[in-house]
């Protein structure tokens, strides 16, 4: 089993991540990437930059929670969580997660489990920079509500 959480500034790549999770392992049958970017828009239409904060050591902490608590809940052979801080502009690739198991829908529930649950529990905080000012971005109930799906289920029996 491997588990892998880092907080960066500087951005990552996604073939080195892979092969580091990869690496001399054959007992994966099945491996999912998710990589989130910063768009130029969101609750304004011109967004020139995110700046991305974090309580350092407790982000890490909550990061690693959620990675356990993934390869638990859905038998995962690796999980890797990359979430970067810091000043990012349109385009820049912010998070990236990859779950590995033995069979696939194991590995699909949990990068969308971890990705579901990192907008609602991890403690980052979000201020876009736009042409017209400066404001911190709200909490959606969207997240919220893809959070809550997964109360109570199970993951899916591997084939």
């Amino acid at each position: 089993m491997s588990i892998r959480v880092a907080v960066q500034t500087e951005p990552f790549h996604l073939e080195e991540a892979i092969e580091a999770l990869r690496a001399q392992r054959t007992e994966i049958g099945a491996l999912v990437t998710f990589t989130g970017y910063v768009r130029d828009f969101n609750e304004r239409p011109d967004v020139e930059a995110l700046v991305l904060e974090h309580y350092p050591g407790m982000t890490e902490g909550v990061l690693l929670h959620l990675a356990q608590e993934a390869q638990a809940r859905f038998e995962l052979t690796g999980v890797h969580v990359i979430h970067r801080v810091g000043r990012l502009t349109p385009g820049d690739p912010i998070v990236l997660v990859i779950t590995a198991s033995a069979h696939r829908q194991q590995a699909f529930d949990a990068c969308a489990w971890l990705m579901d649950l990192l907008k609602t529990r991890a403690p980052f905080w979000k201020k876009e920079q736009t042409a017209t000012g400066d404001y911190w971005v709200s909490a959606r109930s969207t997240d919220t509500d893809a959070a809550q799906r997964w109360e109570g289920v199970c993951p899916t029996s591997p084939l």
